[in-house]
């Protein structure tokens, strides 16, 4: 009897994957398409346990994709659509070539739409599922809005991506979302918080710069992950508005009487619009306001009482940080980036505005009396207000990031501003070094203690100075006097003699009065045991040598590699430490001559 088996590679590993060119027969399409495809509906490679099996013994390293992916594929019905863009772009070539003009306007007129509304559904089916994804998404839309005309980049994409961003915008300012925010090299690093769900995005800065000529970027497949990003912005947007009683897409309060005064009221409103400085039309009137309240679960008996306590905390903290700018009128100066600054403004209550030939939507002058902070990044201004701060933009940021105003005295115009630090380090690893701004940072405490008392301690090691130059000075005063009073010291002397006899006698009765007592006594005093800490120190080290043998072979080396990294990571901050205290102990110099040469000047 003869057993029939299956054949090599019909099962296991060798079953489950396939070559990308195998994916490309099955479902009929070019490369190009089957890209496309593959970013629309979240297909991507996989990297297989044993490749020899997986690529059925073929040499090399190939592109691998699940069976079950492509047969997902098979019953899409976008794959329709692209083959009619095939047979679209084939006719038209034809129509072209025979140079009837008439054929090429009416096959341009029915032109092929791409419709991917139902995989945005399909990949988040609940809204918390697309807020959670959208952190790619807002950082791709947000490059593409500042690009300018390419050959590669189609005009329209870019336009749409700059109106989406802008809406997006807007409803974090009204729902007063904003948490962190960050400026680096690559951009303004921002955090919101919607529905629950932690939003972080990158705007890069706006440079004016070439296209990009190198091929060092497909443009292609990044404008393929834009087209359904476009999408998915706009369903998020619209969810949004709604849910903050805004109209969608967005009207200005005022723009009743603009068809009559303009030709173009879409641009005016446009312009208006992305200036963010305008209040949006409500969908019902008589909620004016959105509830900012947080409310929590107060019949959970389970949580621990220490964390409902904290939740209360943070909670009156986002409360307090969502009208942090409240009730502050700030002007920003022509040489500050406005968008960044209007936006982050507006989402804490602040007031806003420029100058009105700059940019459209500026609500007061600049001569306005009412302005209490001017936003300035240059060294000095010719004008200047005495009712108003000329503040640096970083006071903006640092103030947002430490949930507090802070004091303006180190973000005056021309001043050598604080280290700009990144909010977003919370949740460090181990053995790194803090320096002390963001230790203060992240504990205000520390602030209060440790920071504040620089100046203190100088003072201090002053006074010091003083009293001691001052005590040398007393000394020599009593020395010159005690060569005249000798005599009367001597008398003094045999009265004291006399005095220290009989206090003497007194102690010894009392000391005899106490061992009688201590004789009467049952209770014995017990020995103490002093602790040996070298012996300790011995033991403890014998026992971590102990349980070092006890790691098994196959993983020693990576404890060995891991203690190499702890090690260096040690050392790297030793002399971190050390280039620290030498760069204060200089400072510190710095600090005690300059107060040094002020006293000089004022006793002169």
């Amino acid at each position: 009897m003869v057993v029939i088996g299956k054949k090599k590679y019909q099962s296991g590993e060798g079953a489950q994957f396939m070559t990308r060119r195998a994916a490309l027969r099955k479902l009929q399409l070019t490369l190009k398409d089957f890209r496309k495809l593959c970013i629309l509906k979240g297909i991507y490679p996989r990297e297989p346990r044993n490749r020899k099996r997986a690529q059925k013994g073929e040499p090399g390293i190939k592109t691998l994709y699940h069976k079950k992916d492509i047969q997902f594929l098979m019953h899409e019905p976008i794959i329709w659509q692209l083959r009619e863009y095939k047979i679209f772009n084939r006719r038209i070539g034809r129509a072209k070539a025979m140079k009837d003009f008439a054929k090429v306007r009416r096959y341009l007129n029915n032109h092929p739409v791409l419709k991917i509304d139902h995989i945005v559904k399909e990949r988040y089916p609940t809204f918390i599922d697309a807020l959670r994804d959208l952190d790619d998404c807002l950082t791709l839309c947000f490059l593409f809005s500042t690009f300018p005309s390419l050959a590669h980049i189609p005009r329209d994409q870019s336009l749409l991506c700059r109106r989406l961003t802008i809406e997006f915008l807007h409803a974090v300012i009204v729902a007063k979302a904003l948490r962190k925010v960050f400026v680096s090299i690559k951009g303004y690093y921002y955090q919101a918080e919607l529905k629950g769900q932690t939003i972080t995005w990158i705007v890069p800065h706006h440079f004016c710069f070439e296209p990009q000529t190198k091929d060092e970027v497909d443009f292609k497949v990044m404008s393929t992950f834009v087209e359904f990003y476009i999408v998915m912005l706009g369903f998020v947007n619209y969810r949004l508005y709604h849910t903050l009683n805004l109209h969608y897409p967005p009207k200005l309060t005022n723009s009743g009487n603009i068809e009559k005064t303009l030709v173009d009221e879409e641009a005016f409103v446009s312009e208006r619009i992305s200036a963010l400085n305008v209040s949006l039309v409500n969908l019902d009137s008589s909620l004016s306001e959105v509830e900012d309240d947080i409310e929590l679960d107060q019949f959970s008996n389970e949580t621990d009482a220490a964390k409902v306590e904290a939740a209360k905390a943070e909670a009156e903290k986002i409360r307090k940080l969502k009208n942090l700018f409240k009730g502050l009128k700030i002007f920003i100066n022509r040489e500050v980036p406005r968008e960044p600054l209007v936006f982050i403004l507006r989402c804490f209550g602040g007031e806003v505005s420029w100058d009105k030939l700059l940019f459209v939507g500026a609500t007061f002058d600049e001569n306005d009396e009412t302005i209490t902070h001017q936003i300035v990044d240059r060294p000095s201004i010719s004008k200047q207000y005495v009712s108003r701060f000329y503040v640096q933009p970083q006071w903006v940021f640092d103030s947002v990031n430490a949930r507090e105003l802070l004091p303006v005295e180190k973000y005056l115009m021309g001043v050598v501003l604080p280290p700009h630090l990144s909010p977003f380090t919370e949740n460090r690893q181990d053995q790194t070094y803090i320096p002390p701004e963001e230790r203060a940072l992240m504990d205000p405490d520390y602030k209060l203690n440790n920071m504040e008392t620089d100046s203190d301690e100088d003072e201090k090691d002053e006074e010091v100075d003083d009293k001691n130059k001052n005590k040398k000075e007393e000394i020599e005063a009593e020395n010159d006097l005690s060569s005249g009073n000798e005599e009367e010291e001597e008398e003094e002397k045999d009265d004291d003699n006399d005095v220290q006899i009989e206090e003497k006698e007194k102690e010894k009765k009392k000391k005899q009065n106490q061992l009688q007592k201590k004789k009467k006594m049952k209770v014995q005093a017990g020995e103490i045991i002093k602790e040996n800490s070298w012996e300790k120190a011995r033991q403890e080290k014998q026992e971590y040598r102990l349980r070092e043998k006890m790691i098994k072979k196959k993983h020693r080396k990576l404890y060995k590699s891991m203690m190499k990294g702890r090690e260096e990571r040690a050392k790297e901050i030793w002399l971190l430490r050390k280039k620290r205290r030498i760069h204060d102990a200089k400072e510190k110099e710095k600090r005690k001559e300059q107060r040094k040469a002020n006293k000089n000047k004022s006793v002169k």
